[in-house]
């Protein structure tokens, strides 16, 4: 078929050749001439290929296959034809003309990128970014940490499916004058280094968990759950612990850089993935066991000194270790705090040397506090 005229270029000048194209089906090849090429071109049908980026309904421009350095291998010349007769041929005798080339090896060249990317990711995550934070935990400014933990707190209300901010926050009058009166018996006396803060949030979770700065949140399911107020005070006693020591900043920062290294990973430049990965890893922190031991003997120190058995403690274990073997789905705060029958013990250990106690609330301020959510 042909010839008809087309436009060529020869990929190493810039101007345009204006070339008559034959389609010569016998011999399998695209014959190309004009009086500016120095000789006739034989383009094997086989070898070509279509520019779809350069596609336009009534041209079609090709390219050959060939081995070159670029990410596609092809020839850099290129031929532009716009005779619809001949543009319809080409299209239904070259089966390969839209075929995407790649050079030998990429696929391996790219699974081999591809799991350095993933180890480099994952050294970041669990290595680099881990020892970051516990060197940052002890810079950051106590008043800077303080923002930092209102911020925590904020994202942890988005990740347990508040709307607006404060929508979870218990506000009971009585209930909150009674947590406050337990949080002043526990601290009376105590030097610690923030100004507590805190809270219930109306979720059904079994749980408590702190944050940076002096936040620390009790769920309305650990109210219910629990036995009497004195193992609300331990349970809240411990979590103190982990706030002095800072474990909570320290999880609290791991979780911020490894939700902003996901998210510029998965494309995620809205902030989604770090608040609700912020607020998941805070509320399901998971400490080393030397952070559990010292968060416990942290508050067995402060329930010694407030005069409040820590029976209630052990008691609280025990209630867990009941679930454990009755092989039921357990309560959030086992999963993140892992309760064992060792700890129990050394709780009432300790219930059996401090001497005379006291219920840390009343019994009308229980359940007040039982009832802070309405």
């Amino acid at each position: 078929m042909g010839p008809v005229t087309g436009s060529f270029f020869d990929g190493q000048h810039a101007g345009r050749h204006r070339v008559e194209v034959t389609l010569d089906e016998g011999a399998g090849v695209l014959i190309v001439t004009g009086p500016s090429l120095p000789e006739a071109l034989h383009w094997p049908l086989e070898r070509l290929r279509a520019l779809e980026d350069l596609a336009r309904d009534y041209s079609l421009t090709l390219t050959l296959h060939a081995e070159t350095k670029d990410e596609s291998p092809r020839d850099p010349a290129r031929l532009t034809i716009r005779e619809p007769s001949m543009t319809a041929r080409i299209r239904e005798v070259c089966p390969d003309l839209r075929r995407r080339d790649l050079h030998r090896g990429t696929w391996g060249k790219l699974l081999k990128r591809t799991g350095l990317a993933v180890a480099a990711v994952v050294l970041m995550l669990f290595v680099i970014l881990p020892r970051m934070a516990d060197t940052l935990a002890t810079l950051i400014p106590v008043e800077r940490e303080i923002a930092f933990g209102k911020s925590v707190i904020a994202q942890m209300e988005r990740a347990l499916g508040a709307a607006d901010l404060g929508d979870l926050r218990c506000r009971g009058d009585a209930g909150q004058a009674a947590l406050d009166r337990m949080v002043a018996r526990l601290t009376e006396g105590q030097d610690l280094q923030y100004d507590l803060e805190v809270r219930v949030f109306d979720d059904e979770m079994v749980n408590a968990f702190a944050a940076p700065g002096g936040q620390v949140v009790v769920m309305r399911g650990l109210l219910e759950d629990a036995n009497g107020p004195d193992a609300v005070a331990a349970v809240l006693a411990h979590e103190i612990g982990h706030v002095e020591a800072r474990d909570a900043t320290r999880i609290a920062l791991r979780a911020a850089g490894s939700a902003g290294l996901l998210s510029m990973v998965l494309g995620d430049f809205t902030g989604g993935t770090i608040a609700v990965v912020l607020g998941e890893r805070v509320m399901q922190a998971s400490y080393t066991r030397e952070a559990e031991a010292a968060a416990d003997e942290f508050a067995l120190g402060m329930l010694n000194a407030a005069r409040v058995d820590s029976t209630g403690l052990a008691e609280f274990f025990d209630h867990i270790g009941e679930l454990q073997g009755e092989m039921m789905q357990l309560p959030e705060y086992l999963s993140t705090h892992p309760a064992s029958a060792g700890r129990a013990e050394r709780a009432r250990d300790n219930a059996e040397s401090q001497g005379a106690t006291s219920p840390v609330l009343s019994e009308a301020d229980w359940q007040a506090l039982k009832g802070i959510c309405g």
